[in-house]
């Protein structure tokens, strides 16, 4: 086992840690423009579409909040990478670990 990939994975987790305490408002889903008339694409309006806790939603958004809710959900996306990454390097870790004490325990 390399003691230096441990302490690069360890790194890499404290960085994302120290990143996810810096993310404000987030928001989970998908931001579409609709028409109350699709075909004559008249009466235009946004939309929110999201699921939580199993469960579909769809929320009107003024177009005052258009901007903002964008940003909530690029902020989501990047929060869920950030997870997902964090989740990939502790099981890296731990891999390596108990690696480690498998050969650890054959030289005893």
């Amino acid at each position: 086992m390399s003691e230096e990939k441990l302490q690069q994975i360890e790194q890499e987790i404290r960085q994302i840690k120290e990143e996810l305490m810096g993310i404000g408002q987030i928001r989970p889903g998908s931001l579409t423009l609709q028409y109350k008339d699709p075909k004559e694409k008249k009466g235009p309006y946004y939309q929110i579409s999201y699921t939580q806790k199993m469960r579909s939603r769809t929320q009107y958004v003024r177009s005052d909040w258009v901007e903002e809710i964008r940003h909530q959900i690029d902020v989501y996306r990047h929060f869920k990478k950030l997870i997902e990454r964090w989740i990939e390097l502790t099981i890296e870790h731990s891999q390596l670990k108990m690696k480690h004490s498998k050969h650890g325990e054959s030289n005893s």
